[in-house]
């Protein structure tokens, strides 16, 4: 099968190219640059210089390439997020989701591709009422918090474009948050995430009762390799086995990387020094059930918990 695969060196692209080389796909990657061609060429794979954003570079791109399937891995996250301006700091990656999405299915059409996949997020986008840990069939949030909303909205669209088309099969992967080598839970060099625990600059706010699930980055390379053979059109969950709270995976994650245990800091306090982004990360957000995934995609996580992960899964190369 011919693959083109936009984002192919971000975090996640940089594991899943290998993979899908490996499986014996043809490999056109998306990039900006020379540097992004160079390491497609090592992976083994052809690269196309295109801008996302560029509707015409893009189509030309994917044309050319003539792939059996389009995968969307695009974001723009680098560095930290000011979760106090969460919808600024996410301004970039959602027009990715937005008009970059547009882009690459008008392009994929062109092509002829049969099959579209995308990434999306599970976890805060999640409704915060009912239980701990949400399925696809669960709503996302009707009512979320100004700050979060443009990229509630984003996320939103993406899902709707992409499993709404009815000229290819789309496919959207709701991550979960990523850790591992390239993420910003990596240890070989220590990642944002990594060096903010060790300085202690991400407390404990409240009960730490919002629920988080995770998934290693090499697993959701391996979950989207599945999806190109086994998936039907719909939402998939990426996630490992055991959603959590945050006062259980914080503390473990501090600990796996040599930090000192978190202060906690009142709720009260965390939406003033942080903003209400913070208090629905660490106090109302959802986890995911993979039960989907594993049953429809044939998809084991190799790190089927973070606990294990954690120990395990951040200094890999």
């Amino acid at each position: 099968m011919r693959i083109f695969v936009a984002g192919a060196t971000g975090a996640l692209g940089r594991r899943l190219v290998p993979k899908l080389i490996a499986a014996g796909h043809e490999v056109v990657g998306m990039t900006r640059d020379g540097q992004g061609e160079a390491l497609l060429r090592e992976f083994g794979a052809r690269a196309a210089i295109a801008d996302a954003l560029d509707a015409e570079a893009v189509r030309r791109a994917v044309v050319v390439s003539e792939p059996d399937a389009v995968v969307h891995q695009l974001t723009a996250l680098s560095g930290s997020l000011d979760l106090r301006r969460f919808d600024a700091s996410f301004a970039a990656t959602n027009r990715l989701r937005t008009e970059g999405t547009d882009n690459l299915l008008a392009a994929a059409r062109a092509a002829g591709a049969t099959r579209f996949i995308a990434q999306s997020f599970a976890g805060w986008p999640f409704e915060r009422s009912g239980g701990p840990v949400k399925t696809e069939y669960d709503l996302l949030d009707s009512d979320p918090p100004a700050p979060m909303r443009r990229t509630l909205e984003a996320i939103r669209y993406l899902e709707q474009v992409v499993t709404g088309a009815r000229d290819l099969v789309g496919i959207v992967l709701r991550y979960g948050g990523f850790y591992g080598p390239g993420t910003s839970i990596a240890l070989d060099p220590p990642a944002d995430q990594v060096v903010a625990l060790r300085k202690r600059k991400i407390p404990l706010v409240g009960g730490g009762t919002g629920v988080w699930s995770f998934v290693h980055v090499d697993d959701a390379a391996a979950a989207t390799v599945a999806a190109l053979h086994r998936g039907h059109a719909g939402v998939y969950h990426v996630v490992d086995d055991e959603p959590a709270p945050v006062r259980d995976w914080l503390p473990a994650l501090a600990e796996a990387v040599g930090a000192p245990p978190p202060f906690r800091l009142p709720r009260w306090l965390g939406r003033i020094a942080a903003g209400q982004a913070v208090i629905v990360l660490m106090t109302e957000s959802r986890g995911a059930s993979n039960e989907k995934a594993k049953r429809e995609l044939g998809w084991q996580p190799e790190h089927a918990s973070w606990r294990t992960g954690f120990v395990h899964g951040l200094a890999l190369r």
